[in-house]
This record gives C-alpha cells, sequence and structure tokens, in this order.
C-alpha cells in the first residue's frame, strides 16, 4: 500500500471507528472480547483497503466488513464472540430527561435483540442506526427488497418475543 493510502485509511479510520466499536459492542461481552474484535476488524479493513474502489462511501464499506469480520468469527467460534450481555450496556441519559419506564423498554427490547440470529441482530443494528434500506442493503450484501422482507419479519419476530 501506497503511503498516501496509508494516510487516507488512518484518517478514514480515526473518524468512523465508532462504526467498529458499536459492531464490537453487538458481538461481544466484555472489554476484552471487545478489544480483541476492534483489532481482527481493523486488521481485515487494513487487508481490505486497497481493494476499496469508493464506489460507495467508506463508512457504508467499513459496516459490510465489520459485520463480517464479526459474523464470521461469531459463526467459526475462532474466538468466542458472544453477543452482548444487556447489563454491560451503559446508558448515557441526562439526569433530567431519565425515566424508568423507558429505561426498562430498552431493556426487554435489548434482552429480545439478543435472541436473534447473529444477520438478524446486524439488520436491526442499522436499522437502529438510521440506515435507509439501500444502505442496509448495499452493507449486508442483500437486496433491497431482501432487506425489507428480512426487516418485516424481524419486526414480527420481535414482537412474538416482546409479546409471548
Amino acid at each position: 500500500m501506497r503511503k498516501d493510502q496509508q494516510h487516507q485509511f488512518v484518517k478514514e479510520l480515526e473518524a468512523n471507528q465508532n462504526i467498529v466499536h458499536k459492531v464490537c459492542s453487538l458481538y461481544t461481552n466484555n472489554q476484552d472480547a471487545h478489544k480483541d474484535l476492534f483489532q481482527e476488524i481493523t486488521i481485515q479493513l487494513w487487508k481490505a483497503y486497497p481493494k476499496f474502489r469508493g464506489e460507495a462511501k467508506f463508512s457504508t464499506w467499513m459496516y459490510r466488513v465489520a459485520l463480517n469480520t464479526a459474523i464470521t468469527l461469531y459463526r467459526k467460534g475462532k474466538k468466542r464472540v458472544r453477543t452482548q450481555d444487556f447489563d454491560a450496556v451503559i446508558y448515557k441519559i441526562a439526569e433530567q430527561e431519565y425515566n424508568d419506564e423507558q429505561e426498562q423498554q430498552l431493556k426487554l427490547m435489548y434482552r429480545a435483540i439478543k435472541q436473534l440470529n447473529d444477520i438478524e441482530k446486524a439488520l436491526v443494528f442499522l436499522y437502529l442506526e438510521d440506515k435507509n434500506y439501500k444502505e442496509i442493503s448495499e452493507t449486508l450484501g442483500i437486496t433491497e427488497v431482501n432487506a425489507r422482507v428480512k426487516m418485516n419479519r424481524v419486526k414480527t419476530k420481535l414482537k412474538t418475543i416482546l409479546n409471548p
């Protein structure tokens, strides 16, 4: 990789590293696993960067590589990457905005999401990140129609989990 490419990669990674942290939080349950997964995703991004053609936004490409790396490790069991324990999630809610009922609802939602498979979690994650179906489809490598269908099925599944 050329020096200018290296500098551009570091600049893009620094600007978008929260994407990787969010994916790590979704697929790990402790700080050590988070760090390991972050490192593995960064390595995969570095290896794949010379092939990045800029046809999609860097952040979209980054989501795709990060999610694919996390899902691959999760499936292989190569590293025991487990789903984020809900209790480890820290909420940053301003004191004057604190709403116990809202927090309880969020806990229930996260417990329901935890029961989804890895692809469904990725879909919900991108949806909650306010990605449109075009961006979701590009990130997951599926058609836009397939993303919509899968999301509708996940919504139904979550409703069933939340209201048995």
